[in-house]
């Protein structure tokens, strides 16, 4: 049995510095004002960790799996999710759920050229050879996070020598995960202290800094679905997922053979497993309700394993950089994180600010979104929204759908194979993406801005 333990060790340490985390939060004034999540301060630790060799042996690439998994986890159990009852018939969550969509999609293709920029330019100023992709890769570990970027970097090293491109991918990841905080949290504060948000009750107490309520004031979360004495309702919920994520290996398996001659051969890849495994957890829960069995989801306990996931992925997604690489590369990865976060902010800030209802919460949420995954945006829309009650968590949903198609050009058929593609030609099409996304932006804006402000 001794062999069976490194990969639960490994997921053992990931959990404890968590932990830690969280004890760090508790105890230092500067982090409990700062509002920084306890995952990104466990993620940090477990670098420090692993950089140092303290880490019980384990390597950063030991980690990269978890984060893989968890940022597919995240995004199927959000899906997983249902709609309240009470949104039936209403259009206000699609056309906000559209306008998040849009300002993602815009994200993707702008951070791809400004990526591509910075990598040129430093070319040209400091003699060296990188690849141009190397620069376009950041896209997909800002806009998309750690799953994506281990993805697509695997099979642009691999299948199109793009020399270093899943560390670069990673690394990028890790700082939007920084850059959404960094940015996000005092981002934040600002809304509160200026009571933007939807909620004017909500209050910057000792308890929302600490990051730990007190005993009398702990809220209860979820219903149990089954009895205890049949099953645990938190393991319904799991094996739930876990039915999910069975569908889509079977699916893949399926696909494979029938396309392995042709140009969609990389499309249908595991490195690709969140893409597939979002439109079925779609066709599962639109079954579930079909068959009259969505009421067997409980949605607050799958938002208790969506949050899980996402501070898991969070802080495995840290643990996971690779220090040496990013030592070496530290000028160019610099540059274009913060020529992509700047140009990010004033992006999704800027369309949040031209809307009046729920602006401050749809912002926040869409710039978490676009530098690191749902995830992260879900973390800064908890600081504005700490119960997910207002429609921009549901939004989120409708979200992450609507980017399947609006952005089907560009991640399910380009990026897979971009480095096959002439360089011209991707500037072209990422910078149309870009414009049109802006325009279409620009009038669903004019309708959010007239929408009554309703709870």
């Amino acid at each position: 049995m001794a062999a069976t333990f490194p990969g639960v060790i490994a997921f053992a340490l990931l959990a404890a510095v968590m932990v830690a985390g969280v004890v760090l939060r508790a105890k230092i004034i500067f982090l409990q004002k700062a509002l920084v999540p306890a995952s990104l301060l466990g993620g940090a630790l477990g670098f420090c960790l692993v950089s140092l060799d303290w880490a019980l042996g384990y390597r950063a690439e030991d980690f990269t799996v978890f984060a893989f998994h968890f940022f597919t986890l995240s995004f199927m159990s959000l899906v997983l999710t249902g709609r309240d009852p009470s949104d039936q018939g209403k259009s206000s969550t699609a056309v906000g759920g559209l306008w998040l969509s849009l300002i993602w999609v815009v994200s993707l293709a702008l951070q791809a050229l400004v990526g591509l920029t910075i990598i040129w330019a430093y070319n040209q100023a400091s003699d060296a050879s990188l690849s141009e992709f190397l620069g376009i890769i950041v896209t997909h570990g800002f806009t998309q996070g750690p799953g994506q970027a281990i993805a697509l970097g695997d099979l642009w090293s691999n299948q199109f020598q793009i020399e270093h491109a899943l560390d670069f991918g990673l690394i990028y990841a890790s700082l939007g995960f920084i850059a959404a905080f960094t940015v996000g949290v005092p981002v934040a504060r600002w809304m509160l202290s200026r009571n933007l948000q939807h909620d004017s009750k909500l209050k910057l107490d000792q308890s929302f800094e600490r990051g730990l309520f007190e005993q009398a004031a702990r809220p209860t979360s979820g219903l149990q679905i089954t009895q205890p004495a049949n099953l645990d309702s938190l393991a319904l919920h799991i094996g739930l997922l876990g039915c999910a994520y069975l569908l889509t290996d079977g699916y893949l398996t399926i696909m494979q053979p029938l396309v392995s001659d042709t140009a969609f051969a990389s499309i249908f890849s595991y490195n690709l497993f969140f893409f597939h495994g979002l439109m079925v957890t779609v066709m599962f829960r639109r079954c579930l309700d079909f068959f009259s069995l969505g009421h067997y989801v409980d949605d607050a306990t799958q938002k208790r394993i969506t949050g899980a996931s996402v501070d898991l992925m969070v802080t495995a997604s840290l643990i996971s950089i690779n220090l040496s690489l990013l030592i070496e590369f530290w000028q160019p990865i610099l540059l274009v994180a913060a020529a992509v976060t700047l140009v990010t902010a004033l992006l999704c800030f800027g369309a949040g600010a031209r809307i009046k209802h729920l602006g401050a919460e749809r912002g926040l949420t869409i710039f978490g979104c676009c530098c690191g995954s749902t995830g992260s945006g879900i973390l800064l829309l908890r600081i504005l929204d700490p119960n997910l009650a207002t429609p921009v968590a549901k939004e989120l949903a409708f979200f992450n759908i609507a980017i399947l198609f609006l952005s089907f050009h560009i991640l399910g058929i380009m990026a897979p194979i971009l480095p096959s593609f002439d360089l011209g030609w991707i500037v072209m099409v990422y910078g149309a993406t870009a414009v049109i996304g802006i325009v279409m932006v620009t009038r669903l804006g004019s309708s959010l801005r007239s929408e009554p402000n309703q709870d």
